[in-house]
């Protein structure tokens, strides 16, 4: 039985950060993974940086010919992917040792297609900012429309079940336009377990103010999903609500 992990991993100028990522993969209790990064036209020495773990075969390394952004550099790895299971892991965080493990084992413990683990937030040097964040036990289609309450670096999903995802080029909310497609095939299940470490770096679109980031959401609906100005709208306004809702009810401090 094909048990093999297809870990997405998009890169741009992270060299500072991708070596304690490969890394963190690299130390996984599961073995049977493929790693693949994309670069995207980086300008720092981050070919460097990964050249030498390239003799490990389980770990590709992609060079893209011209800047596509991270939405079109996870569809160019999706494509690629050849495992059963896709998980996601951006070049600048990072996984608990057993995470591929637990979450697997999870997954088929309970026939589950769609998962995502709790996380917790640190800053640019690795230092623990004190939040742990989780979200519903089960969301359900009207549920991932409501907000996107999966950190992507927790997510996995089962290919062969939902088949390969493609994504509209979003320059934010492309992780989110993902996990919209594949609840529209099976709902996504909490493994209520800290797994991961999320790195919240200064001068990240993340960071960015709140307002700022509220036309990417419209957008994500209007063109991502293909969905009318209307519906669009009104969902945008859900997502500042359930966005307020999840730091009061999900955000451990």
């Amino acid at each position: 039985m094909n048990q093999l992990v297809s870990i997405i991993t998009p890169s741009f100028n992270t060299a500072s950060y991708i070596e304690e990522t490969i890394k963190s993969v690299l130390s996984q209790t599961y073995l049977d993974w493929e790693m693949i990064i994309v670069d995207d036209c980086s300008t720092d020495n981050t070919d460097e940086v990964v050249k030498k773990y390239l003799v490990d075969k389980r770990i590709r390394y992609i060079k893209n010919e011209k800047n596509i952004g991270a939405a079109l550099s996870r569809n160019k790895a999706l494509k690629l992917a050849r495992g059963k299971w896709i998980a996601f892991l951006d070049s600048d965080d990072l996984w608990d040792s057993q995470k591929l493990e637990k979450q697997i084992q999870f997954m088929i413990e309970h026939n589950y297609y769609f998962s995502y683990t709790r996380y917790e937030e640190i800053d640019e040097y690795g230092k623990k900012l004190g939040k742990e964040v989780y979200g519903p036990k089960k969301i359900s289609k009207i549920g991932m429309y409501a907000y996107c309450w999966p950190g992507c670096l927790t997510v996995m999903y089962d290919a062969e079940y939902v088949g390969v995802i493609q994504i509209e080029n979003l320059e934010k909310n492309n992780d989110y336009a993902m996990w919209l497609k594949i609840v529209e095939k099976c709902p996504c299940y909490l493994l209520n377990e800290n797994l991961a470490q999320y790195r919240r770096r200064i001068g990240s679109i993340s960071n960015h103010r709140k307002s700022s980031l509220v036309k990417y959401h419209y957008y994500l609906y209007r063109v991502g999903m293909k969905r009318g100005k209307l519906f669009s709208t009104c969902i945008m306004c859900f997502n500042l609500f359930f966005g307020l809702y999840k730091k009061v009810r999900y955000v451990k401090k």
